[in-house]
Parts: C-alpha cells; structure tokens; sequence
C-alpha cells in the first residue's frame, strides 16, 4: 500500500446504532429529505472544491472509451456523469442509490446533459443486483460512510468489478494535525450543523462529522481494500488531510 500527499464536538442526536436495522433506513428517509439542498450544500461546504476532487476520483479509475462503470452511493449523479464522460457514447455507466430523492435528481441532470450513456436505479451497495464481473471500474463518492457494513460493502465491490478493474472511493477525513485539525473542528462540528439548520435539516449536517470521526484513517482503510482482495492500493490526500481518494485493482 502507498500513500502520496499533496502540498470539538459535533452535538449529539438520538439515532439508531450504525449496526442496527433501524440505521439505515434512518439514513435513507434523512438523505430523501436533503437532496434538495444536496448540491448546494456540498458548494457552500467545499467552496465548490467537490467538483474537482471528484474529477480527480474519477481519474484513478482508469477507464477507457467503451468501458463500463458503477457508481455507488450516487447521490444527484456528479461523479457517475464524470465517469460518463471518460466512457463516451459507447461506454456504460450506472448510478445506483438507495434514495429515490437523489436518484431522481440525477436523472434531471443526466438528461439536461444528454447522457445517454448513464442510467441511474435504486440499489443496495451491501447486496448489488450485478454480475460477477460486470464493470471495469466502481467507485463511491462521498457514500461509503454511510454503509452499515464497510466490509461487506467493500466485498462487493470487488465482486462486480472485472479482472484487472479499478476500485476507488473519495471520501472525507480528519486532519490530524494543528492548524487544520483545529479548523476542521470547528467547521464540521459547529458551523456545518448551523449551515444545515439554514438549510432546513440539522439533524443531517450533524450526522455527516458523526460519520467521518467513526469512519478508518486513511490508512485503515487502505488494509481494509487490501483485505477485500484488491491489489496495488494507495491513497492521495488532499486539502490538507480532509479528502482521500483510495483506489485498487482487481487481480486475475
């Protein structure tokens, strides 16, 4: 595994225990309740950062015109429409979600954008509905958090992808040192909650600091891809320790 770099409290909710089957459907109804302000918020949180880590993502998937691809967690679609993009019209690309709210923005998107190449449909990243080896790469995008199960989840992943495919997931991290690690504090778990209560919903921009801090390190989940099967797995670290994109392949 090879790691590359590149130049508090969060107030508390009752909430199911991630492991409990309670959790994800809490997950589910909070995530249909945001998608309105889903996008919007992820600019204001990012200062509009969000759209090029996720081409950067996208990037370590190594996908070719032609290929296939899945996106995981898709949310309102950025990152499956940026895989569309490396794919072409002759290319595939599915975005699945468990939350019909961001599964029908995307669709919004997809088809202002004449992607014909994308479809997007509900699906549970724990349990796919896709064959041993359909896909040339999979990704997850700001989504793998959320799953009540990370090894499973990550299982699957490796399932659907083809021999020699790309595995690669962006998601937040905690800085671990001061100046940032002191900022990300405050962001996160004082005004990211206030900035969701203007928005509507506190209750889900203080779930999303509650989700990072149970979430591995970098390196955590690094041995994780590694224990699932996949090869060659490194991460980049960007904007100062708080996004990480990991990324394998697949042996065969």
């Amino acid at each position: 595994m090879k790691a590359e770099t590149e130049p508090a409290r969060a107030d508390t909710i009752d909430r199911p225990s991630p492991e409990s089957p309670e959790f994800a459907a809490q997950v589910r109804t909070m995530f249909d309740r945001i998608a309105g302000v889903y996008d919007l918020m992820n600019t204001v949180m990012t200062a509009g950062m969000h759209h090029r880590w996720r081409e950067r993502a996208a990037g370590r998937a190594e996908l070719r015109a032609g290929d296939a691809a899945v996106d995981l967690c898709c949310g309102t679609g950025d990152l499956a429409l940026e895989l569309a993009r490396r794919v072409g019209p002759d290319g595939v690309v599915v975005g699945c979600d468990f939350s019909d709210a961001m599964l029908e923005l995307a669709r919004r998107k997809a088809a202002e954008r004449g992607a014909s190449q994308v479809r997007f449909e509900s699906a549970d990243a724990l349990e796919l509905p896709y064959e041993e080896g359909s896909f040339d790469a999979v990704t997850v995008g700001f989504g793998v958090r959320n799953l009540v199960d990370l090894e499973r989840g990550l299982a699957e992943m490796v399932r659907v992808l083809k021999p020699g495919g790309h595995a690669v997931i962006l998601e937040i991290t905690q800085p671990r040192r001061p100046p940032l690690s002191n900022f990300y504090s405050l962001w996160f778990d004082r005004v990211v909650p206030l900035l969701g209560a203007l928005a509507g919903n506190r209750d889900a921009y203080t779930y999303l600091p509650e989700s990072v801090k149970r979430f591995p390190a970098p390196e955590g989940l690094a041995a994780m891809m590694a224990g699932a099967g996949l090869q060659r797995v490194r991460y980049l670290v960007l904007a100062g320790g708080i996004i990480a994109i990991h990324s394998g392949a697949k042996g065969g």
